[in-house]
């Protein structure tokens, strides 16, 4: 059984992380009803990943009609999402205090750039805005360029919906112990800073440059960046552990004098230079067979074709073939309690 089946949910049709978390409590089994304007314009049943597993109800929610069926909905309701500035569905009488009117209990999910309050809290943006004034795209990119976007996962979909889903889960525990409901706050703005909290720390540690490309994870370690192979393509390394890194080196034939130096990481620069040379004697499907089988935490950069063929997305039926193409399935998986034998073996009893 689906762990949120039963769960009623009213969506306010938005657009990114609103949406996207919607998807996301539709996938654990709640009824999603999504509330669009009379005008809006669907996308195909199927075609759009984040509006799929709903049904859409076109209101016109300036009229007495659609607010009034609207707010039955939300009467049988469990959760309300919506992804409005500040004040819209106040100004709509379908604000916390109308709806909590008709249904105490109501979980009233707020999914904003800035948040509900603040300088900023009526101003537009978008992902590559909130990422920015946290800090966060500041290290993103080379260090001879401007900062890089990681497209709209990092501020929409990490920052953004996956903390609006953690804050409407824990709200709707609390409402379903005391009855009372609870208006969920959540910012792209805010889930970036708090996202900024590993980087912080090391800062604080003095593990951490302000300088772009200079630190252990931003793409400049010889140990934890991306090579280019003698075909254009790539090969991602990941090897911080030293044994990790010293299983690369000796895959790659280096030993000696000079594995010794190369596992130093020191100086960088030529550490860098010689792997960047190495990795070009060979493509990229080649370095993937030296590597077959070697602990080393080395991947290929796969192109978003690629990598719905790779046989590990394959063997753990990462995605769904629809007749509109392949939709990536639910995640995370609910795979049951254990118990008895089945529990025992799981921790390696006999």
């Amino acid at each position: 059984m689906s762990p949120l089946a039963g769960i009623r949910v009213v969506e306010f049709a938005g657009m990114g992380p609103a949406p996207f978390a919607a998807m996301m409590l539709s996938d654990m089994g709640a009824h999603i009803t999504r509330i669009a304007r009379p005008d809006a314009d669907d996308a195909p049943p199927g075609a759009d990943v984040l509006t799929r597993g709903r049904e859409t109800l076109h209101l016109d929610l300036k009229s007495d009609d659609g607010r009034s069926t609207a707010l039955r909905h939300v009467a049988e309701s469990d959760i309300l999402i919506e992804g409005f500035r500040p004040g819209v569905m106040e100004r709509l009488w379908l604000g916390p205090r109308d709806c909590h009117s008709v249904n105490p209990a109501l979980v009233y999910g707020r999914m904003t750039g800035w948040g509900q309050d603040g300088p900023l809290a009526h101003t537009a943006g978008h992902d590559i805005n909130y990422i920015a004034l946290t800090g966060a795209l500041w290290s993103m990119g080379e260090a001879d360029r401007p900062p890089q976007p990681p497209l709209n996962l990092l501020g929409d979909f990490g920052a953004g919906a996956s903390f609006l889903v953690i804050g409407l889960l824990a709200a709707l525990h609390k409402a379903h112990e005391t009855g009372l409901g609870e208006v969920v706050d959540a910012a792209i703005f805010d889930g970036t800073n708090t996202m900024m909290g590993f980087v912080r720390g090391q800062i604080a540690r003095g593990r951490w440059q302000y300088e772009r490309a200079a630190n252990r994870l931003d793409g400049s370690a010889p140990n934890y960046r991306v090579y280019t192979c003698s075909d254009g393509r790539w090969i991602s390394v990941g090897a911080l552990e030293p044994k990790f890194f010293s299983a690369l080196l000796q895959a790659m034939g280096f030993e000696g004098a000079e594995l010794k130096r190369l596992l130093s990481l020191e100086p960088r620069a030529d550490v860098n230079a010689t792997l960047e040379k190495h990795f070009l004697t060979k493509t990229r499907d080649e370095w993937c067979d030296v590597f077959d089988g070697v602990d080393c935490c080395v991947t290929p950069v796969l192109d978003p074709l690629e990598a719905l063929n790779h046989p590990h997305m394959k063997a753990r039926k990462l995605n769904i073939d629809t007749p509109t193409g392949p939709q990536p399935a639910p995640s995370p998986r609910f795979l049951g309690p254990t118990t008895g034998d089945s529990a025992k073996q799981d921790r390696g009893g006999s």
